[in-house]
């Protein structure tokens, strides 16, 4: 199977079971980023409103550069991965600060951006501007490790040189944006992690895996992810129907998010007499009356498992708390509208909304 026949058949494809979507009706290379870096670790389906979202309220790099941070934050709340929002936004004010308001129009150009690595540069140079250089993402090492039998790791140095030089090897000079979008959904919807549709895939005949009986087998992934286990214990401190909250500071998860005042524990606590030597917490228990804990609230991250349970501690009216300095008290309506962790909004939404 040549080159040029892989790729043609591939657009073939892509013609006729392509889902339409937004940023594939377009060369913005604005709206072609911010698809891209909202997709990164996101299913299409929830990906799909935020997108929209971003649209309507930062319809240019400009409407975006000049947002508060903590707005773009908020918009960006339940896609998790905190870090690429604060990164759009930096980015957002690089380009406009520094690049008179234009995206760099090479793939070299874009690299150069934060919070864009060799993918998201890729597909912006192709969709928005035409340059024949490959995507590489995890539909793509699916789709080439089984019809060409590759079985490198392909979280190895060496498996991703292998498979970026025979993408870009394969891909279309005549139809590069067409090419990239076309392997990629192909990969989405017919050469599929489980059951692909092997009966009616175009390069079946030609398919390395499917001739071998290794389906199932490709693409190699050696490394395993290690998930860390944690333990959050939240204080819902309320006095005079505020609640005191901070803002996450440290270099840790959510980043900027806004949560309650919190106790790490190496293991689910059973009884609140296991923070008696935390002398500041026992400060806040000696002024306040403390309810029982709320159910464990479970959140999954890529490499974390965060268990969290929450104790709602009420202060008198007319006393003064020693809080620690980085608590301070919000409204409801100050609290419905600050960024916060979706673990926290699932408690809030459940306690108190």
């Amino acid at each position: 199977m040549n080159n040029k026949f892989f790729a043609n058949e591939l657009i073939k494809w892509y013609e006729y079971h392509h889902r339409d979507l937004p940023w594939r009706r377009t060369r913005n290379a604005y709206y072609i980023w911010l698809s891209e870096i909202i997709l990164q670790q996101t299913r299409i389906a929830q990906g799909l409103p935020y997108y929209e979202r971003f649209i309507e309220a930062y319809p240019t790099v400009l409407d975006l550069a000049n947002a508060p941070e903590q707005e773009v934050i908020r918009l960006w709340q339940g896609l998790g991965y905190y870090s690429r929002a604060r990164n759009l936004h930096q980015t957002a004010k690089y380009i406009v600060e520094e690049l008179n308001g234009a995206f760099p129009t090479t793939y070299a150009g874009l690299l150069k951006l934060k919070g864009i690595g060799p993918y998201t540069a890729a597909a912006i140079a192709s969709f928005a501007y035409d340059e024949p250089v490959a995507v590489v993402d995890g539909n793509v090492y699916r789709v080439l490790s089984r019809v060409f039998g590759i079985d490198t790791d392909i979280t190895s140095g060496e498996g991703q040189r292998q498979f970026a030089n025979l993408a870009n090897e394969l891909i279309s000079r005549e139809q590069p944006a067409t090419y990239n979008q076309a392997i990629m959904e192909f990969g989405a919807v017919q050469c599929t992690p489980s059951s692909p549709d092997c009966l009616l895939c175009p390069v079946q005949p030609h398919c390395v895996a499917f001739a071998t009986g290794r389906i199932d087998l490709l693409p190699v992934k050696v490394k395993k992810t290690k998930v860390r286990e944690r333990f959050f214990n939240y204080f819902v401190i309320v006095q005079n129907g505020r609640i005191a909250m901070r803002q996450r500071t440290d270099k840790d998860v959510w980043q900027k998010l806004f949560d309650f005042y919190l106790i790490e524990t190496e293991a689910i606590v059973q009884s609140i007499d296991e923070f008696a030597d935390n002398q500041t917490i026992n400060t806040i228990f000696s002024q306040t009356t403390i309810s029982p804990p709320s159910r464990i609230f479970t959140h999954i991250l890529t490499h974390q498992r965060i268990q969290a349970q929450f104790w709602v501690l009420e202060a008198p009216r007319q006393i003064t708390l020693n809080l620690p300095p980085e608590l301070t008290f919000l409204t409801e309506e100050e609290i419905e509208n600050v960024p916060k962790p979706v673990l926290v909004t699932s408690y809030w939404k459940e306690h108190f909304f």
